[in-house]
């Protein structure tokens, strides 16, 4: 039985490093003392309507549950070498909220960080919005739904992504992600997903420009392309689109089928033997 702490603040540094067992209530993380690590090493420990507002809480730690807390942007790189860790109705609103953990859920949590969620593995997140720089860098077995993002650089090195229901406003995204799906959902930004390998978007919107070049093994399947100009240069396609497509560039192989087409550009410079077929619905 986990021993209940209610109504306290801790201000020291490494006030409960260590602790087993125990579950806090109402209580704070702030003051002049400006203490680091408070919870550093904990196992077995649940925070329930807590506010954070210093360092490096909840370093090292096993078997973590958060519900209603809030993480201030003083509270600094907050879950840091973390494993099992449930965030439930919560805001991360720290830099460099979450690195190196493993085995996540987060639900009905609002994260604002600058590099957010950096070489984690085995994360789920329900109902969150994210935004920040570099969000989820290098990490792996990532299942999102009813997400919304804004920010620069997401999701780069990541391997085995699932994305669903979700609205994402991002450039440079996907950059060198392997094993990805995206479905239903909007992608607005540019340079989308370039040298990603095995990465399908279906039943997806897909703004801004000259995206998903050089990938391996692409697939769209009943997507939308807007102002997407210089799309798909030496990339693999396998792409079935709905309206039409600003421009596509060099295509190296596969098929590409659209309604329509702003422009198709095939170079005298181009770098490698372009293949691919470039049709319009009905031929």
């Amino acid at each position: 039985m986990k021993n209940i702490i209610e109504n306290k603040n801790f201000p020291q540094e490494r006030a409960l490093y260590g602790v087993n067992e125990v579950e806090l209530k109402n209580c704070t993380f702030q003051g002049e003392e400006d203490g680091e690590s408070a919870l550093k090493e904990a196992r077995n420990i649940s925070l329930k309507d807590c506010y954070m507002a210093l360092r490096y809480p909840l370093w090292h730690d096993e078997n973590v549950s958060l519900e209603r807390v809030e993480m201030t942007d003083t509270c600094r790189a907050a879950l840091w070498y973390t494993s099992r860790l449930v965030v439930k109705d919560s805001k991360l609103h720290g830099i460099k909220a979450l690195r190196e953990c493993s085995d996540i859920e987060l639900e009905n949590t609002s994260v604002i960080s600058p590099e957010f969620s950096w070489r984690s593995h085995r994360i789920v997140g329900k109902n969150i919005s994210v935004e920040g720089e570099y969000g989820f860098f290098e990490s792996s077995d990532v299942h999102l739904s009813n997400m919304k993002f804004k920010g620069k650089y997401s999701f780069q090195y990541v391997h085995n992504l699932v994305i669903e229901d979700s609205t994402l406003d991002t450039k440079d995204a996907f950059w060198h992600t392997k094993n990805v799906y995206v479905k239903n959902s909007t992608i607005k930004g540019e340079y989308l997903a370039w040298y990603a390998e095995d990465i399908t978007f279906e039943n997806c919107t897909i703004i801004g420009t000259q995206p998903l070049c050089y990938c391996k093994n692409l697939k769209l399947i009943n997507c939308k392309m807007i102002d997407c100009d210089l799309s798909f240069e030496y990339s693999d396609v396998d792409a079935d689109i709905v309206g039409e497509v600003t421009s596509v560039k060099n295509v190296k192989s596969g098929k590409v089928v659209a309604d329509s087409y702003g422009e198709i550009i095939l170079t005298d410079d181009s770098k490698v033997k372009c293949e691919a077929q470039i049709l319009t619905r009905g031929e």
